[in-house]
């Protein structure tokens, strides 16, 4: 149930066996906590169809128009920024339930917007929950999962994310027969309201967090209803003797933003900024967010834009599902490895195509190839270990302030992106997202440790020898 509980190499430790019944109600619980992945990805890709009706209703210019579509990225970065403390404070599923209500008035908002500021109020206000999901969910689901499948349930949260992206543009598809985008926003409170019922009725709080604020009568409740109450009473032993060590530790053991102050987590936090940094500066959402103007720009016909956005997240999405059947299996260093390799080898392709001018079809598949490489690696690889990387006390404060990275290099990207096509060309601009993927390449390769079937001591020493450290066992939790 809890991450890092077991410290057996293997499957030895105190969740091997856990019996189906109990795995398949991990999956059920997963499945609810992701639908903040879902509307992460639904109200991410739903304004680029939106938008071209809202430009001509509400008389929008250039400036408003990209306003409308950044001030999301914005309002994620301070929902990332305040989620840690919230998860913290409230527990795991009563933030999940503000998230999922913050996603309901942003809607609302959206859905009656009169004009533009109120526009702006509802994108904002979208943002904030956009953010402050995407840095709760991957906590939750690794404190939920046994770790023999943690990795295919942390990669349902970009499963879940690139599943919105489709649904989002099947949804303006079928909108934009009459124009309505009021509609295409609704569809969005859907997902929300099941997402606060959920966490409200269906969910149970993280064992990891029930244990750390001495309910544990609750905690093995919850742990004996995957696996058996003897190993729940293992657990929960393991954990506060853990804890008990940190405290008695020379390591500064405060919960909150003050754990990542310490030396011994400073390795997770490098890995955790860098990994978020290249994900975005690697030139994904440049494909996502522009896909029809890049296309446009390969020769192809305009006409039919949103239709091959569709095609394109039709590959996102199943390459995400290869990508849940791999992690478990290849490991989370292979895929990252062979994901980043794939991307910069389609970078400076798909640059050379439009600096040759090459055939559009050929630029197009240099595309689609690029997107599969990133869906079935660094997309949700990503995700994966920043709910893996981080000791227990870190946790939700490391997967904020990484969340936060990844959000502000979302922001910059997508603000710089067409300024710099027309500084330096098309062409030349995807050389440089290529660079980014080569110095990706080298840093995975030489830091980040494979962290697949091992608990957080093996984790963190594998770690702290790659920074040339010394671990110091368990103390950290």
């Amino acid at each position: 149930m809890v991450q890092g509980f077991s410290r057996e190499p293997g499957t030895e430790g105190p969740l091997a066996g856990i019996p189906v019944q109990g795995r398949r109600r991990v999956w059920r619980w997963a499945a609810i906590i992701a639908l903040g992945g879902f509307l992460f990805g639904y109200d991410t890709g739903v304004i680029s169809g939106a938008l071209l009706y809202i430009k001509h209703d509400f008389e929008l210019n250039a400036l408003e128009q990209g306003s409308v579509v950044s001030i999301l990225l914005i309002g994620a970065m301070l929902g990332a920024v305040a989620a840690g403390r919230m998860a913290e404070h409230l527990g795991r599923r009563k933030a999940l339930a503000v998230e999922g209500t913050v996603f309901l008035v942003g809607t609302a908002i959206l859905t009656a917007a009169p004009g533009y500021w109120t526009l702006i109020v509802g994108r904002l206000v979208l943002g904030l929950a956009v953010g402050a999901a995407s840095a709760t969910v991957p906590v939750y689901l690794s404190e939920v999962s046994p770790k023999e499948i943690r990795g295919r349930v942390l990669t349902l949260n970009q499963l879940m994310i690139t599943s919105g992206i489709l649904i989002s543009y099947f949804i303006n598809l079928a909108f934009s027969s009459n124009g309505q985008w009021r509609g295409m926003f609704a569809v969005g409170a859907v997902p929300a309201l099941v997402m606060v019922l959920g966490a409200l009725l269906l969910l149970p709080e993280s064992p990891q967090w029930l244990i750390l604020h001495g309910r544990l009568d609750t905690a093995r409740t919850v742990i004996a209803s995957v696996s058996d109450e003897t190993r729940a009473d293992l657990l929960i032993e393991q954990t506060q003797r853990t804890h008990r060590e940190a405290q008695s530790g020379d390591t500064p053991q405060s919960q909150g933003w003050h754990v990542l102050q310490s030396p011994q987590v400073r390795p997770a936090l490098v890995v955790g900024l860098t990994l978020a940094a290249v994900q975005q500066f690697g030139g994904i959402n440049t494909i996502i967010y522009y896909a029809p103007t890049t296309i446009e720009n390969t020769g192809l016909t305009a006409a039919n834009s949103i239709l091959y956005s569709v095609a394109i997240g039709v590959i996102n999405l199943l390459m995400t599902i290869v990508a849940i059947r791999l992690i478990d299996r290849a490991g989370r260093r292979k895929l990252l490895l062979g994901s980043l390799t794939s991307m910069l080898v389609m970078l400076v392709l798909l640059g050379l195509s439009f600096v040759l001018g090459m055939n559009a079809l050929l630029s197009l598949l240099f595309m689609v190839v690029y997107i599969a490489a990133f869906a079935v690696g660094l997309g949700p690889v990503f995700w994966v270990l920043i709910g893996e990387l981080f000791p227990p006390s870190a946790r939700a404060a490391g997967s904020s302030v990484s969340t936060t990275v990844n959000w502000a290099s979302n922001f910059l990207v997508s603000l710089v992106f067409l300024p710099v096509v027309n500084a330096i060309g098309q062409g030349e601009t995807f050389w440089v997202f290529a660079a980014v993927c080569a110095f990706g390449l080298w840093f995975v390769a030489r830091y980040v440790p494979e962290t697949r079937d091992r608990d957080f001591a093996q984790v963190d020493a594998a770690l702290q020898a790659r920074f040339n450290r010394q671990p110091q066992g368990t103390n950290l939790g």
